[in-house]
C-alpha cells in the first residue's frame, strides 16, 4: 500500500507542474489548420486581385460585400450569417478557455477540436482529448469556458464507449419551443446515467408483415 506522504508529494508535484506549465506553441501546420477559414478567405481575395486585375477584383469584392449586405437585410439571413460566424469564432474561444483553465496535457498540448456544428441553442463542439485530459476537466471548468466563449453556459457530455471523445454545448440562447433536446441535447437522462433499453418484446404480426418492432438504442453521449 503506497504511503500517504508519497501520495501527497505526488499530488503537490502534479499541481505545481500544472500551475507552472504553459501551453506549447503550435507548429505551422497546426496553426494553419486552426486558422484555415481566415487564411482561405484572405488567400482567395489576394489571388483574385492578382489574377483578375485591380478593377475586376474591386468589382468582385464590391459584389461580394453587396451580397452579404443583402443577405443580412432579412432575419433568416442574419441568423444564418451569425451562426456561421460563431462556428468560426467558437473554436478559437474554446482553445483560449482551455489554455486559461489548464485543460492541457503535461506537455502543454490542447485538446483537438474535431468539428463545430451550429445548434438551436448555439454551437456544439466535438473534441478529441489527448492523454492526460478527460471530460471531468471540462466539467470542473464550465464557468471559465462559458466566460471565454462569451456564452450563457457550457454543458459537457462524453461518449459512452470512447471516453476521449467529448462534446461541448456552448449555450447562447434558449432553444425553440418545438425542439426536443433534453435539456440542450438528446443524449440520455438528465442525471447523465445510461438509459437502459426496454426488454425485447416477442415478435407480433407487424414483424411478419415486414415492419420489425422498434427498439430503443442506448444513448451515445451522456452528461459528464
Amino acid at each position: 500500500m503506497p504511503s500517504p506522504r508519497r501520495a501527497r508529494i505526488r499530488q503537490t508535484r502534479t499541481d505545481l507542474e500544472y500551475a507552472l506549465g504553459t501551453v506549447s506553441r503550435a507548429n505551422p501546420i497546426t496553426a494553419a489548420w486552426r486558422w484555415r477559414y481566415e487564411l482561405s478567405g484572405a488567400a482567395g481575395l489576394a489571388a483574385a486581385w492578382l489574377a483578375l486585375g485591380a478593377a475586376t477584383a474591386a468589382w468582385l469584392t464590391a459584389a461580394l460585400a453587396a451580397a452579404l449586405a443583402s443577405t443580412a437585410c432579412f432575419p433568416a439571413g442574419r441568423r444564418f450569417l451569425a451562426a456561421r460566424a460563431w462556428c468560426i469564432v467558437t473554436p478559437h474561444r474554446v482553445r483560449a478557455g482551455c489554455a486559461q483553465a489548464w485543460i492541457h496535457s503535461r506537455y502543454g498540448k490542447l485538446p483537438v477540436i474535431l468539428v463545430t456544428r451550429r445548434q438551436p441553442f448555439g454551437e456544439r463542439v466535438y473534441l478529441w482529448c489527448r492523454a492526460g485530459i478527460s471530460a471531468a476537466d471540462f466539467s470542473s471548468a464550465r464557468t471559465l469556458l462559458a466566460a471565454a466563449c462569451w456564452a450563457k453556459d457550457v454543458q459537457v457530455s462524453r461518449h459512452t464507449r470512447y471516453a476521449h471523445l467529448v462534446a461541448l454545448d456552448v449555450i447562447r440562447r434558449e432553444p425553440p419551443a418545438g425542439w426536443s433536446g433534453h435539456p440542450w441535447y438528446d443524449t440520455g437522462t438528465p442525471s447523465g446515467s445510461l438509459a437502459v433499453p426496454a426488454p425485447r418484446e416477442p415478435a407480433g404480426d407487424a414483424y411478419w408483415l415486414g415492419q420489425p418492432p422498434a427498439r430503443e438504442e442506448p444513448p451515445r453521449w451522456v452528461r459528464a
